[in-house]
């Protein structure tokens, strides 16, 4: 016959396992106070609210990212505000008290805080209000990464707009020159390609995704060319920094090769990369226009 306390730790030992696994972590009484409860806590207390360092604020229940230290504004209000969310990330349900909007995760229906618009703090006019006990923060998490693919204006404007890359820079890489002008790498005499140095938060975007969206901003069929752009400075060419990049990138051709696509891009050792004239960088951000020869094409 089981005892009252067995039948407790019977039901404890259940519920730990069911949390692990919805991917759930077993909540501290403040933290089920506010998370499970809807609770608040007290302005000016939580630890994030004053919280200046770059990253990804996570779902304190679940694990899933909700917000980006780039969206995190201070307002002001005493809790973390944030002006945006990672898409797909927050639901918003109106408040018990039927004038608020509450804000939850999507992933685990946990409780964050509410959400408010038309205080004008920011552009975006938004404002998430949120309970630092909600959240857990994840530090960014920055590797590098090197590509040629044509010329270096379009490439650098595509991949500029995932999610997950800190910064895109456009320079020139792979020849003998040690210190290479636009006029030399024009010319095609130095033997450098136009290429562009990503610097992404490995927490938020893997290399084989911004390698799989390289392969589908440009063609990687056309030998040193690009377009209209031809001479080998256009040439497509992936620079490795470890071997862990040498093998996606790999895969990832034997992939467009098995679907019948006749790669010329080359998998080559990363040297030195040489970053290029200021008049190059941002290029179409400063013109206000699009890429001329570099569109997305599906391809994975």
């Amino acid at each position: 016959m089981k005892t009252k306390y067995t039948l407790t730790i019977i039901m404890l030992i259940t519920t730990i396992m069911t949390l692990q696994a919805q991917n759930k972590k077993v909540l501290t009484p403040e933290e089920k106070r506010v998370i499970i409860d809807k609770g608040t806590e007290r302005a000016f207390t939580g630890k994030y609210h004053n919280h200046k360092e770059a990253g990804t604020y996570h779902c304190k229940q679940c694990n899933a990212p909700l917000f980006r230290s780039s969206d995190k504004f201070d307002s002001g209000c005493g809790w973390p505000s944030f002006d945006d969310e990672i898409p797909g990330s927050i639901t918003r349900y109106l408040d018990a008290d039927g004038m608020r909007t509450e804000i939850v995760c999507s992933n685990c229906d946990g409780h964050l805080g509410h959400v408010f618009t038309g205080e004008r703090f920011t552009e975006k006019n938004l404002r998430h209000c949120v309970n630092s006990v909600s959240l857990e923060f994840v530090p960014e998490k920055k590797e590098r990464a090197i590509f040629a693919g044509g010329c270096f204006w379009g490439v650098e404007h595509l991949l500029q707009q995932k999610r997950g890359v800190i910064s895109v820079v456009s320079g020139y890489t792979g020849g003998s020159t040690n210190s290479p002008d636009y006029r030399q790498v024009s010319s095609g005499t130095s033997g450098h390609a136009e290429a562009v140095e990503v610097i992404y938060d490995a927490n938020q975007i893997t290399f084989r995704e911004i390698a799989k969206l390289f392969f589908e901003i440009h063609d990687p069929t056309q030998k040193d060319r690009q377009g209209p752009d031809i001479g080998t400075q256009y040439r497509s060419e992936v620079f490795y920094l470890d071997q862990s990049q040498k093998v996606i990138t790999e895969e990832l051709i034997g992939i467009l090769k098995s679907k019948g696509l006749n790669v010329q891009t080359k998998v080559t050792k990363a040297s030195k990369f040489h970053k290029a004239e200021d008049y190059h960088q941002d290029y179409y951000v400063k013109k206000g226009t699009q890429p001329y020869c570099h569109i997305y094409t599906k391809r994975f």
